[in-house]
């Protein structure tokens, strides 16, 4: 029985749930449409040339979250989910993490994205054990700031080992599926690593070490 891990935004979706949240609310007019649209894909761009500042970014998409009550938030998401999220899940996405899930593998998604984007796409796709950027959280509110540790480049194996750790798992015979230059990091560290529908960064690298790159387009 072997760990399979996926990345989420652009290898088992077909975009990126993090920037597609941020264009939601400004199509709600929940958020000042001209500078959030702006601002949004510039750190969507940075995110692609692996330039990214993670903690810039976070106090900038989380900032919404806590200017509204859960409720709202999770109404919101539900729309979001039946209208953006929906039409992106990938059919070859979900017959490669049953085929894990029917040899055994235990399945675990970890990704950048903040905790309640994904959940519910997680949920979608079946796989129970995600590593997510947590918002933090106070008397049920969300703060704006991140709690703990962001699920980002060497991020994601800071995560992953915790997780390892606290569930007796191991990286024996392990698989990781991404898109992104952004997790070379957890991509060297796992048994398999796979290249999904690959920037041109990590196509690179993945022909060089002899990687096999996939398609679930």
């Amino acid at each position: 029985m072997s760990l399979a891990i996926f990345d989420l935004d652009n290898t088992l979706l077909a975009d990126d749930s993090d920037y597609l949240w941020g264009c939601f609310l400004v199509k709600l007019g929940v958020v000042d449409a001209k500078l959030y649209e702006s601002e949004n894909q510039r750190f969507y761009d940075d995110y692609k040339s692996g330039d990214l500042d993670i903690f810039e970014f976070l106090d900038f998409s989380l900032k919404p979250l806590s200017e509204h009550d859960i409720s709202t938030l999770n109404n919101w998401r539900q729309q979001f989910m039946d209208e953006v999220i929906q039409p992106l899940i990938l059919p070859k996405a979900q017959a490669l993490v049953d085929s894990h899930r029917d040899k055994g593998d235990t399945l675990l998604i970890i990704t950048a994205t903040n905790r309640f984007v994904t959940e519910p796409i997680a949920s979608v796709y079946g796989i129970e054990n995600l590593l997510a950027t947590d918002p933090e959280m106070i008397n049920d509110r969300y703060t704006g700031k991140v709690a703990g540790t962001p699920c980002f480049q060497e991020g994601k194996v800071e995560r992953l080992h915790e997780w390892l750790k606290t569930t007796q798992h191991s990286l024996k015979d392990s698989y990781f599926y991404s898109d992104s230059q952004n997790d070379l990091p957890l991509l060297n560290l796992v048994t398999h690593p796979v290249a999904v529908d690959a920037d041109d960064t990590l196509i690179a690298h993945a022909q060089q070490n002899n990687w096999p790159q996939i398609s679930l387009r």
